[in-house]
């Protein structure tokens, strides 16, 4: 198992562990055109964040998603981990938490003071998965716009 970043070369099989993702969350759906250009400008935009992915055999097995942004609360940098998504075929192998440790890792050597994630209410497993990893609930409740 190796974990890198992404290059632009890796967008197709990011856009299908994309699609698998949203498929599996309540608020949005796939859309191959928009996790393109989504993908793009992360990677084209080193300071906007980093994608993670883990391979496998020369194949990329799992993806993590860090965004960049600065807190007023901290007055430092602090990240989103916008998505992470580990093939069916290799969960429960241990990739999930190596990409997870490494996002932790660069998270902290950039400066980051926190990261905030967000998982459907309904997905016990990844809200357990995350809890292992040091992650705990919020008193702040997410809440939506969608703009059109």
């Amino acid at each position: 198992m190796k974990i890198t970043s992404a290059t632009s070369s890796d967008i197709p099989a990011l856009c299908e562990l994309l699609a698998i993702l949203f498929t599996q969350e309540a608020d949005f759906k796939p859309d191959h055109d928009a996790q393109c250009r989504g993908l793009a400008r992360i990677i084209g935009n080193p300071e906007v964040g980093i994608i993670l992915v883990a391979r496998q055999n020369g194949r990329i097995v799992g993806m993590l998603n860090l965004l960049y942004t600065i807190s007023t609360a901290f007055g430092e940098q602090v990240a989103l981990l916008e998505d992470m998504i580990v093939s069916p075929d290799v969960r429960c192998a241990g990739v999930g938490s190596q990409l997870l440790e490494q996002a932790i890792y660069l998270a902290r050597l950039n400066g980051c003071k926190r990261i905030t994630l967000l998982t459907d209410q309904a997905n016990e497993p990844a809200q357990r998965f995350y809890k292992k990893h040091g992650f705990g609930f919020s008193a702040m409740i997410p809440l939506r716009l969608f703009l059109k």
